[in-house]
């Protein structure tokens, strides 16, 4: 299991959050050994100081008058268990660390609580801001006595504004650190979706230069790079197109002359016919491979009625069986003469060089939601470190599985599949079948609305 974040967005975020964290850790530390630590100690020393006049001036064995008197002077009060009790000792806090350092400082072991004066009580007599906290000492000195010295200014949320503030100005850090980071990381997200357009054949738009000096300046040559590839792109079309048109003149006229043929050389005639037809198509194919036609406009289609379209076509071949396995399928936006294309050619590939008999089937895969396509044919198969290779151009199928088929062809017809398919957003495999034979696939994703 990968705990650290591959991208560099969380990999930033984590940086910073590390970063804030140490510094509130730090700071909490330094502030309360420094500030808030000395504050409590002297505190700690005070109340005890004040308890060891109390119990050396023996104030609480003097008559009630004069411990009203001494009340009313300095608001320290002295009461039994019981009393204590009703004057609300029950609701106050114990706190250890005040009672060890008052222990210390006492030299004998004590007991501090720290509470809100009820009212109603004995100390609505001494003149207090409202909300004040009174603290409870009792002593083993004094062990039948509690001593309640009101404070003035002290409260319990007194002993924890540090570790709010500072939660909050982490919090504060760390959300603004994710602003920062989503802000600087919006173009490289852009350029990567660019990118993979580019690959796929599809030239957007010049993106917007925007973002650090840095991500301009990629930005700046991204576009570039785009257009640059884009008027290559343009200039192999064109230079294709004009290199077939200038092909197929003289092939005309080849075969103009070949009708003139007598009729005794008729198997002349047949033979260059038959040549001419396939050099026009794979003149064809060469266009179809340099063009990427993608001014095809997309539209909702069920890849099942364009499989149904093509078998009904196949069986004007008598030699030729095909079993369909056809999954309901959802309509999805695709190009839909470019997607045929891509069916025949694999079906034609799986008849050329597989069998005379192929299964054509179809499924539905739901994470993510896809369309998958399998053409499987029970020919010989083909070597395993010969299967990579057959989408790249100019590369035959029958040279793969031997040459024995002898049949002609350009060897573009899966690089026009694959470009096709990538085009789509899909992705398109070759692998042999564990029964034996072959079986050519491709995924579509499920898009039924424009983007």
């Amino acid at each position: 299991m990968r705990l650290l974040p591959k991208s560099a967005f969380g990999q930033t975020v984590l940086l910073i959050g590390v970063l804030l964290l140490t510094n509130q850790v730090v700071s909490y530390l330094s502030v309360t050994y420094y500030f808030i630590r000395p504050s409590y100690q002297q505190i700690n020393g005070l109340i005890a100081d004040q308890v060891r006049v109390v119990l050396t001036e023996s104030i609480q064995t003097r008559n009630l008058q004069q411990r009203s008197e001494f009340a009313d002077q300095t608001g320290i009060l002295f009461f039994n268990d019981e009393e204590a009790n009703r004057q609300g000792l029950q609701a106050a806090t114990y706190y250890g660390v005040m009672s060890n350092a008052v222990s210390r400082r006492l030299e004998a072991p004590a007991e501090v609580r720290l509470g809100l004066i009820p009212t109603n009580s004995d100390f609505s007599q001494i003149e207090l801001n409202n909300n004040a906290y009174v603290v409870w000492v009792k002593t083993d000195l004094a062990p039948d006595t509690w001593i309640a010295l009101p404070m003035q200014g002290l409260s319990e949320a007194d002993f924890s504004p540090l570790t709010m503030y500072l939660i909050v100005i982490g919090i504060l850090s760390v959300f603004g650190g994710w602003l920062f980071v989503r802000k600087l990381n919006r173009p490289l997200q852009q350029l990567e979706a660019a990118a993979l357009n580019v690959s796929r054949g599809d030239f957007p738009e010049p993106l917007k230069e925007d973002g650090t000096s840095e991500m301009i300046a990629v930005t700046r040559a991204f576009n570039k790079m785009s257009r640059g590839i884009k008027q290559l792109e343009d200039d192999r079309t064109l230079m294709t197109a004009g290199i077939s048109h200038d092909l197929r003149t003289p092939l005309t006229r080849i075969r103009l002359a070949t009708e003139m043929l007598p009729e005794d050389e008729e198997w002349v005639k047949e033979g260059i016919v038959y040549d001419i037809e396939d050099m026009n198509a794979i003149i064809d194919q060469f266009l179809d491979y340099a063009r990427q036609d993608q001014t095809e406009q997309r539209e909702l289609i069920d890849l099942n009625e364009l499989i149904n379209e093509l078998v009904q076509v196949r069986h004007v071949e008598e030699n030729h069986k095909i079993e369909l396995g056809l999954t309901p399928l959802p309509t999805t936006l695709i190009r839909k003469i470019a997607i045929k294309r891509v069916l025949d050619n694999l079906i034609e590939n799986a008849f050329k060089y597989g069998s005379q008999s192929i299964v054509v089937e179809t499924y539905l895969l739901h994470k993510p939601k896809r369309i998958r396509c399998c053409v499987r044919d029970f020919g010989s198969g083909i070597e395993e470190a010969d299967i990579d290779a057959l989408f790249s151009p100019f590369v035959r199928g029958d040279k793969a599985r031997g040459s024995a088929h002898g049949i002609a062809g350009s060897g573009l017809g899966l690089a026009i599949s694959k470009r096709v398919i990538d085009q789509h957003g899909g992705h398109i495999k070759i692998e042999n079948h564990p029964d034996g034979g072959l079986i050519a696939s491709f995924d579509l994703p499920v898009i039924q609305t424009s983007r």
